[in-house]
């Protein structure tokens, strides 16, 4: 593994380290695994940022410049919603809840009504776009886990989302999808 590898890696960890301090400690918690998984896309990251321009018009590079833009709008589209439609809870406990997390009304409209996990979705696409900038067999596990470690993600956020919401959540699960609208 090259020395800029490293260095990038260790770099992009303190920031995702001080963001999850609170969450690496809770396994039954959703920032546990997003933790993990935003670990593997620094993996990613720095594995692969010197490709980011290579071969701009390539096939590879196209396919991933989709996949990073599809990530911004996800983000962007449910920051927003969030924003719009949450109302803060004041009630709502738990340290490893992000404040914009802590919501008393259940987001189902604008992005979330068509799926659960828009900023979640965004890391997948996110994810795969880095992964495309330079396919390697160990990056492409490296991807995988990042996926696995995102589903996790969603399938503990939306236990405790049950907790929180009740059956207004198990129905909502019923009309939407997980990450991407009218697939899973």
């Amino acid at each position: 593994v090259p020395m800029e590898t490293l260095i990038v890696f260790g770099v992009l960890t303190v920031p995702i380290a001080i963001v999850s301090w609170q969450t690496i400690v809770n396994v039954k918690s959703h920032g546990f695994y997003r933790f993990f998984s935003w670990e593997c896309m620094a993996w990613l990251m720095a594995s692969n940022f010197r490709y980011w321009f290579h071969e701009p018009f390539s096939t590879l590079q196209l396919v991933s410049w989709i996949l990073l833009l599809l990530s911004i709008y996800l983000v962007v589209a449910g920051a927003v919603r969030l924003k719009k439609a949450g109302k803060p809870a004041d009630n709502r406990s738990g340290k490893e809840l992000y404040k914009f997390e802590k919501t008393s009304e259940l987001v189902d409209t604008g992005i979330y009504k068509y799926i659960r996990h828009p900023l979640y979705s965004s890391l997948l696409f996110l994810t795969w776009g880095i992964f495309f900038k330079n396919i390697t067999l160990p990056l492409l596990v490296v991807s995988m886990l990042s996926t696995l470690f995102l589903f996790l993600t969603a399938i503990y956020d939306e236990k405790e989302c049950i907790q929180y919401f009740g059956l207004k959540y198990i129905e909502y699960m019923k009309r939407s999808k997980r990450f991407i609208p009218y697939i899973v």
